[in-house]
């Protein structure tokens, strides 16, 4: 057994609806074969008690959200968060700060669109955020923006229920039905399909899922539709507005090496290593966008996601094994460095104790002026020396 894989403790924090999700029981089986023990952390006793960790697998997107408001929820995360921070040495998969910025769209989307400008392997489509107020307040700018009916219409917040609320809306009267906080987006036609990418650290896995159909671009008269998108999306999902109207060729996949820089620049943008990326492919003109993003996500149709995981985990915990030796080494060298000055100033003191007074005195740097410096070097040194 590898010495960094030695008395390891990996803690977990996840719901019950999660844990059953991904049979996470499985994961916790494989770590044990590994030879790692794993501990279910209990958010309602102190951390301390639990500890410690070397590993802390989390998803607390449901109490960050509550902490902004609920006072109870606020003391957990923060008492979460003073104690990873304390013992620095835990790996946190992920850290609180970017995982509560995918759970604001106004804040992924940002992000998105700065990841466009750096790189336009993909793209983001343009939006506007409505912050107050109703859609039709946000005409102007929709108009500024470039943005074209249809509009896809998503909640600020991209966590829990309501997030998965949506509406496309076809003309300036449907803006009127939807209501801020929100997001408008230009719809993008992509052949009613949706590839997936999950990510688990320097891993990414494609699993292809239904979507929602073509419309013609451009204002209708044509009323707004609401949906939730797991009824379009999920891969059981079987729902009237996922059936294309025509019959089209299989949309071409993004290619291997898009989806590859893509994800890594995305995990450098996002600071995370648990994340998913929904993916469309424009079917005017085959470029690859992002329409959303989020934390780790349910691995739904990737059956090597607790190999993937742990394999992931062992690379961060060897990572944090050779930088730790290399701290320890470097230190050494520091002192070993720091006693040879020590060795050689006592030895220089010693040597210049042994001379002569006089030829000491004579050696010492006189303070004076540059002339007056010549002179004694050039003048009254060697005849000084001569008489000795």
């Amino acid at each position: 057994m590898p010495s960094w894989r030695k008395g390891k403790r990996i803690g977990y924090c996840l719901n019950d609806k999660k844990k059953k999700k991904l049979n996470f029981q499985g994961f916790e089986d494989l770590c044990r074969q590994r030879g790692y023990e794993v501990i279910e952390i209990d958010l309602a006793k102190p951390l301390r008690e639990q500890g410690p960790f070397d590993v802390i697998i989390h998803k607390l997107s449901d109490l960050i959200l509550e902490s902004s408001y609920d006072s109870q929820s606020h003391q957990l995360i923060r008492d979460f968060q003073i104690y990873v921070e304390t013992y620095s040495s835990i790996i946190l998969l992920d850290p609180f700060p970017a995982v509560r910025l995918l759970l604001d769209r106004f804040e992924s989307y940002r992000l998105l669109q700065d990841f466009q400008k750096q790189d336009s392997c993909i793209f983001s489509p343009p939006y506007v955020e409505l912050n107050s107020g109703t859609g039709r307040e946000a005409v102007a700018r929709i108009r500024e923006q470039g943005l074209t009916f249809p509009l896809i219409c998503k909640t600020r917040v991209a966590h829990g229920p309501s997030s998965h609320e949506m509406a496309l809306i076809f003309n300036e009267e449907g803006l009127g039905e939807v209501s801020a906080p929100c997001l408008l987006q230009s719809f993008v036609n992509h052949d009613a399909v949706l590839f997936k990418v999950f990510v688990v650290g320097s891993s990414h896995f494609v699993v292809r899922r239904p979507s929602l159909k073509n419309f013609p671009r451009g204002e209708s008269a044509r009323r707004s539709i609401f949906f939730n998108s797991h009824s379009v999306s999920k891969p059981e999902s079987c729902s009237r507005l996922t059936e294309l109207d025509e019959a089209t060729l299989e949309p071409t996949p993004p290619s291997d090496n898009v989806v590859c820089r893509a994800m890594r620049g995305l995990r450098s943008t996002l600071g995370l290593s648990l994340f998913g990326v929904d993916l469309i492919v424009e079917k005017q003109t085959g470029r690859c966008a992002v329409i959303d993003v989020n934390a780790f996500p349910g691995y739904e149709g990737v059956p090597e996601f607790f190999s993937a995981l742990l394999n992931h985990i062992e690379t961060l915990l060897e990572s944090h094994e050779q930088a730790a030796r290399a701290r320890v080494l470097v230190a050494e060298y520091s002192l070993h460095q720091q006693a040879s000055h020590v060795d050689k100033a006592q030895e220089s003191t010693h040597d210049t104790d042994l001379r002569a007074p006089w030829l000491a005195n004579s050696l010492e740097t006189p303070k004076s002026t540059p002339a007056e410096s010549s002179f004694f070097t050039f003048a009254v040194l060697p005849a000084v020396l001569s008489r000795h």
